[in-house]
């Protein structure tokens, strides 16, 4: 099976695993609040179906999607919660149907796009269909770690974090380019340690700067949903160490990131 196939099975089975988290909730179970500030469960999913939507319209009419990017550029610290708040203030059913219509479409025109090789834009760089998979599967089972931590479940990392740590790895320039600051010359070395014990690797095995750890702990950093102070990914030379203080995976704006475990912050 292709990468490009074996993305968009992934994305279906990893929305899969969320949908189990919530389909059987009570209503009020969907007002539980996440670690993201003034986030509800409902937030959270709310959250995944308009970036679906928002995935639909840059595939099918990028000038219309243009105009929802102006609208980011006026209000970037309100348009993604103003989405989210929209959405959840539907009824649970109502939010779950569409949330599960939008991403089983979104699935199939990621499928039909994927021959293409064409480039759709986005809120940061233009993507394939393959990117935008990847880049949909992150934000899934990054919003379902914060579900999942809402509702008192634990869930075992899978090999699906391959495609979220290998988008972590190459929004690394992205990462430095939305602090303003010059992103390193040359390649990291990446290595990390996959769910089932293997090592995933990126970059040049004789490069100065370096960063290692368990593949779990990085990709909670690159979505910037653990601080760096409570994982044991490990850099060596600054400009590594200056990365993992800024990494992440998701285009738009610096993330605020989590406080670091017991912090009153």
């Amino acid at each position: 099976m292709s990468e490009t196939l074996v993305v968009f099975d992934d994305l279906r089975a990893e929305s899969l695993q969320l949908d189990a988290l919530v389909r059987d909730l009570p209503p009020e179970r969907w007002a539980a609040p996440t670690p993201a500030p003034r986030w509800t469960v409902a937030h959270q999913i709310a959250h995944l179906a308009w970036t679906d939507r928002a995935a639909l319209l840059a595939m099918g009419d990028p000038d219309a999607f243009a105009g929802e990017v102006a609208k980011a550029i006026a209000a970037p610290d309100s348009f993604v919660d103003d989405g989210a708040d929209e959405g959840a203030a539907q009824e649970p059913a109502a939010l779950l149907a569409q949330w599960r219509d939008g991403r089983e479409e979104l699935q199939k025109v990621l499928r039909g796009a994927a021959a293409t090789k064409a480039k759709f834009p986005w809120y940061g760089p233009p993507m394939s269909a393959a990117s935008m998979a990847t880049g949909r599967l992150m934000e899934t089972w990054a919003h379902g770690e914060d579900v999942a931590e809402a509702l008192g479940v634990v869930r075992p990392p899978s090999g699906r974090l391959r495609h979220v740590a290998r988008i972590g790895v190459r929004a690394r320039d992205f990462a430095f380019a939305v602090h303003g600051v010059t992103a390193p010359e040359g390649e990291f070395r990446i290595e990390l340690l996959g769910p089932s014990g293997e090592l995933w690797t990126y970059g040049p095995e004789g490069a100065a700067q370096r960063v290692s750890g368990p593949a779990l702990d990085f990709c909670l950093l690159v979505t910037q949903r653990a601080h760096r102070d409570d994982l044991a990914v490990r850099a060596e030379g600054p400009d590594a160490d200056r990365w993992l203080d800024i990494a992440q995976a998701f285009a738009g704006p610096p993330g605020q990131g989590r406080a670091p475990k017991g912090s009153a912050a």
